[in-house]
């Protein structure tokens, strides 16, 4: 009976058993476990949401039009993420956008040319022109927040305020100077980040981008276990062993594509080198809600040409025209940093009202009857932590853009973040699931960890 015993133990302890075995269906996951079955090789995707995407989700409207919740842009140069949207049967289509944003406050538009605009304009430009070198390390201390407190006028704050915010989903009060000019430099410039034509919100997929991870997912079938949210991870001379929250899987190799913050709830024996560690203790997710509102269709287009703003009064956020080919309407916003917190003490209605509320002057109260509203608090998501991406904390050069993915042992690293190219965005994704499947195909042909 104690011989009996002990196999049954060994046996829940190896539990299920794969080759490889990768953390988080996100678009990073899902495609090098797509490449490494290419090779032939056996996956398990491991995901602790009862869907996979991670930080992309699509959803139907009632209207029978597909929106993106999550990440969902196309941006100048991704040609990876254009490519698997072409590949996967979806339709890329431009985004309507005008040469620049109406920037409003409340009722009142501010003119291109008006003291505020002029003044924050010129703040961007110094960003742009001094993020071309590498910022001084006495930066790493000082915030955004503090470093905007010196622009002139109390609007061109604001303004900056809500630009930044909105790009990085930062608390400006804990993001660094140091780590906002890295980023923009590591992205090209505050111009690519900012564009729409020509920058990172180029294009649009008019199935959603959320539809790619579905279908990437449905693809890989029985491989992707939901509700699986790996607890630790044991390695040892001949491979690893994940235990989840429903059973543990035996791999030889594990890639691990969630974003730091979100590995850190894993406990590691042996525990992982002081490097990862810090990088883990020293990034935080940022803070981002979003919501869509549709319409029958885009009205807008009809009597103001565009739907593209800056909202300044509260909750300040951005708007744009995401209305896909033939319609119906769609108006996407984001309010992202400490802002996006202060709508969670708000129901859905008074959320709405409060976005929708500041539309009315600029386009009419037909704004605020939309035939469907769909919305989505990114940090309040427990198994994300937050959007866009991982940020590094005041302090510290750890978790600037691309993060370090050298591998530990068995241990291969993937995500976004980790991408040398538009790191934080769905083509970072892409690239990293790529190249990390290269990387453990190459260590299971060598044999050895």
């Amino acid at each position: 009976m104690s011989g009996e015993r002990d196999g049954a133990d060994a046996h829940e302890e190896r539990g299920t058993e794969t080759t490889v075995a990768v953390v988080g269906a996100g678009m990073s996951g899902l495609v090098a476990a797509r490449e490494l079955r290419r090779e032939d090789i056996d996956v398990l995707v491991l995901e602790s949401a009862d869907r996979p995407g991670g930080r992309m989700m699509a959803d139907t409207s009632v209207l029978g039009s597909r929106l993106d919740l999550g990440g969902q842009w196309v941006g100048h140069g991704h040609h990876r993420f254009a490519s698997l949207a072409a590949e996967l049967g979806t339709e890329l289509f431009p985004m309507r956008t005008p040469k620049r944003p109406c920037f409003v406050d409340g009722p009142r538009r501010l003119s291109p040319m008006s003291p505020t605009v002029l003044a924050a304009n010129a703040v961007l430009l110094a960003w742009e022109l001094r993020a071309k070198r590498p910022a001084p390390e006495k930066w790493a201390a000082r915030t955004v927040e503090a470093w905007l407190r010196r622009v002139p006028g109390r609007r061109a704050r604001r303004l900056l305020d809500v630009l930044v915010s909105v790009t990085t989903t930062a608390d400006l009060d804990r993001y660094s100077m140091h780590a906002f000019t890295e980023a923009v430099r590591h992205q090209g410039g505050l111009a690519a980040m900012l564009s729409t034509s020509g920058g990172a919100q180029e294009k649009l997929i008019a199935e959603g981008a959320g539809t790619l991870t579905e279908r990437l997912a449905a693809d890989l079938g029985e491989r992707v276990l939901t509700g699986r949210r790996v607890t630790s991870i044991h390695q040892d001379d001949h491979g690893v062993t994940l235990r989840t929250t429903a059973g543990a899987v035996r791999a030889a190799r594990a890639i691990i594509t969630v974003p730091p913050p979100m590995s850190a709830r894993i406990s590691y024996d042996p525990p992982l080198p002081p490097s990862r560690t810090l990088l883990e203790r020293h990034t935080s997710m940022g803070s981002v809600y979003k919501a869509i509102a549709v319409y029958e269709h885009p009205f807008w287009r009809q009597r103001k040409g565009h739907a593209e703003f800056i909202l300044l009064a509260h909750p300040g956020g951005a708007v744009f025209d995401t209305t896909p080919p033939g319609g119906p309407g769609h108006l996407c916003f984001l309010v992202a940093g400490a802002e996006a917190r202060t709508l969670d003490g708000m129901d859905s209605a008074g959320r709405r009202q409060a976005l929708l509320g500041q539309l009315v002057p600029h386009l009419g109260p037909q704004v605020l009857a939309p035939a469907d509203w769909h919305e989505k608090s990114w940090h309040l998501d427990e198994n994300v932590g937050g959007g866009y991406t991982a940020l590094a904390i005041p302090g510290t050069t750890d978790g600037y853009l691309p993060m370090p993915s050298q591998p530990v042992g068995a241990l291969h690293w993937g995500g976004t973040e980790t991408a040398n190219e538009h790191a934080g965005y769905i083509e970072g994704a892409i690239e990293s699931g790529e190249r990390v499947a290269r990387e453990v195909l190459r260590s299971l042909q060598r044999g050895t960890p």
